[in-house]
């Protein structure tokens, strides 16, 4: 328990969010992608357990990816939607339920869900 893929395009964020897992959740497996065509093989060759897609991406966009996610048998409740979009527009495209969280990438006050995701991961994986 504890592999995370990250697939988002800009790689400043992803090389900021990568880091500060590895910095502060040290038990917790961190692979990144910047490129979502090349993500859907990691899908397919790994145990994720948890997804974090950014929501808009060149070539293949995270719905899209969330979509193949689900069908390649990750479970919908072990992924999140990051977007730089408002929490409106997130949850309309994605209602509770369709999965586990959809956060504002640049909202610090979504950060602090992220970190309960990511302890509840650290816990599990220490074991």
């Amino acid at each position: 328990m504890g592999k995370i893929l990250i697939i988002d395009d800009d790689a400043a964020f992803l090389n900021f969010l990568s880091s500060y897992i590895r910095e502060f959740y040290p038990l917790l497996d961190v692979e990144t992608c910047t490129n979502p065509l090349k993500a859907l093989s990691a899908m397919k060759k790994k145990k994720i357990d948890l997804l974090l897609v950014d929501l808009e991406m060149p070539m293949l966009d995270g719905t899209k990816i969330f979509k193949y996610a689900t069908e390649a048998g990750i479970d919908k409740n072990r992924i999140v939607i990051l977007s730089g979009r408002d929490a409106d527009y997130l949850h309309e495209h994605f209602p509770m339920g369709t999965c586990l969280a959809v956060l504002n990438k640049y909202e610090a006050k979504q950060k602090a869900v992220l970190d309960m995701i990511f302890s509840s991961m650290q816990r599990k994986a220490a074991g």
